[in-house]
């Protein structure tokens, strides 16, 4: 599985749940989820429990005529506030990446925008090597590409001669230091 971290999954408190210690409750949880694995498909975890924790359609469509929606999405788990809470925060993403491909911000726009943040010259922040500014830089630069502007991890690789876990690794970085610094993506002049 991927390595990213995701604000509303809380690896830390699921695995207290199986253990105190993290070895023996990855352990413990690899084996919960392969007995439930076994048992097949259950209804309840399948398609359209959202409409069955309501007591069907009936008491749906009565909520319906009273002007009250329930948001349900079979590939997510949880209450409907919940469910609404990802699919905003989805479109959000969605929308933003679509704006600034609209406005023709690419790469090399990001390139100079983090650049001018971080007070260097463009050169600096692609060049190669372990030097604090310039890693401090590219993690930025790849974090903002490919959140922002939806650029693969693999296209980054390519252009910054970096391998692509390199490249994931670095992106991690990069999101938590713009949260540390409240980093702001520059706009265009």
């Amino acid at each position: 599985m991927g390595h990213q971290d995701r604000p509303w999954q809380d690896t830390d408190y699921l695995l207290s749940l199986f253990s105190k210690r993290k070895s023996t409750a990855r352990r413990r949880y690899r084996e919960f989820v392969e007995k439930a694995a076994g048992e097949g498909q259950r209804s309840e975890l399948v398609d359209g429990d959202l409409i069955r924790s309501q007591g069907g359609w009936q008491p749906v469509k009565l909520l319906r005529k009273m002007g009250q929606r329930i948001k349900g999405d079979e590939r997510i788990l949880g209450d409907s506030g919940f469910v609404s809470e990802v699919w905003t925060a989805s479109q959000d993403a969605l929308e933003r990446k679509a704006e600034y491909r609209q406005k023709g911000y690419n790469f090399n726009w990001l390139v100079e925008r983090v650049a001018s943040l971080l007070e260097m010259d463009i050169d600096e922040v692609l060049t190669a090597g372990r030097y604090p500014k310039t890693v401090k830089a590219r993690s930025i630069l790849l974090y903002w590409a490919h959140r922002e502007l939806g650029i693969s991890t693999v296209d980054l690789a390519q252009r910054v001669n970096l391998s692509q876990p390199s490249v994931s690794q670095s992106i991690r970085r990069g999101e938590k230091l713009i949260m540390e610094k409240g980093y702001k993506l520059p706009p265009k002049p």
